[in-house]
């Protein structure tokens, strides 16, 4: 893992996928799909909404619909102390 992305990991961020299905230029009415990811800050997402925004400007395809799923934040291990007896 490189400084940067650990660094933002630490602070919270986690990998987001976003799955785009916009109609074909040349083919209007069929949908294909587009997979992304980067690493985001929940619940915002201003990655996210940048690259759908440069979508939108830059790209012919209009967006039909768009997913997005989210994994965990880097977070320290979670340790617990338990106490049990063994009988022989």
């Amino acid at each position: 893992m490189q400084s940067e992305e650990l660094s933002l990991r630490l602070q919270g961020w986690s990998l987001a996928t976003a799955e785009v299905l916009y109609y074909m230029p040349d083919h209007p009415t069929l949908l294909q799909s587009f997979v992304w990811q980067t690493l985001d800050l929940a619940p915002r997402y201003p990655r996210i909404h940048q690259f759908l925004e440069f979508w939108r400007r830059e790209i012919d395809a209009v967006i039909h619909s768009v997913q997005l799923a989210s994994g965990e934040t880097l977070a320290p291990a979670r340790v617990q102390t338990a106490n049990f007896i063994l009988h022989h």
